[in-house]
């Protein structure tokens, strides 16, 4: 009788081992499939820091300048549309980089005691421009943000008009932002945006062979809007 109590509690011992056991491999099989995605699940990835945007511009200028020692002189500018490029870095979710990069022209119209003189010229101008944005990042799709950067402008191809010569000076100024992407997926989205320079460079100008010196106070709005791509 003994001998088969003993035997009954080594089958039962047995037994518990063996549910234990069971129980261990189950919960490690569970814990291995739960760790592996199921087929067709989607898999969010982390965005990439790079950005970029095409644009198409309005460039609109701010009538003002003069040419020293001419008073009541006055200069105007053309405004202007062209295509731009921007690329953004992301430093955080919130912070980033942006350069833009685009070409455009202005015609140069004397006003004021200068206004017989009609097209004084006409310049082109690159104006890459830096800025330091902050990005708000709490309205889902739409994503606003600000910037205040630094801008340098480089005059080329400049052509006098009724001037006998004109030079317009290279020069740095200051930039200020608003704006907004709204993304439609991950990675594409639509823009608008803001930018106000502070552009005021120095110019030389030859009219019937007197030398003289000015400001062009051009101060541009870039008024834009076009494509996101987040890689």
């Amino acid at each position: 009788m003994a001998t088969k109590r003993i035997g009954v509690a080594r089958g039962v011992t047995a037994a518990v081992i063996l549910i234990v056991v069971g129980q261990q491999a189950v919960a490690a099989d569970l814990a291995q499939a739960a760790s592996v995605p199921r087929a067709g699940a989607s898999v969010t990835e982390a965005p990439s820091p790079w950005q970029i945007r095409l644009r198409g511009l309005g460039v609109i200028t701010k009538d003002s300048g003069y040419v020293n020692a001419v008073p009541g002189s006055g200069l105007s500018y053309s405004n202007t549309v062209t295509p731009e490029l921007d690329i953004t870095y992301f430093f955080t979710d919130n912070i980033a980089a942006e350069l833009i990069l685009g070409t455009t022209y202005a015609n140069i119209d004397g006003q004021g005691t200068i206004g017989g003189l009609g097209n004084i010229g006409k310049v082109w101008l690159l104006p890459p421009t830096l800025t330091l944005q902050y990005h708000f990042t709490d309205f889902g799709a739409f994503k606003p943000y600000v910037g205040a950067g630094v801008n340098y402008t480089i005059f080329y191809n400049q052509d006098a008009g009724s001037a006998d010569a004109l030079r317009v000076k290279n020069t740095f100024g200051t930039a200020l932002q608003v704006g907004f992407d709204y993304m439609v997926d991950q990675h594409w989205g639509v823009n608008f945006d803001v930018k106000k320079l502070f552009l005021k460079p120095d110019f030389d100008v030859t009219v019937d062979g007197a030398k003289l010196t000015g400001k062009a106070a051009l101060d541009p709005w870039l008024i834009g809007a076009g494509v996101t791509y987040r890689f």
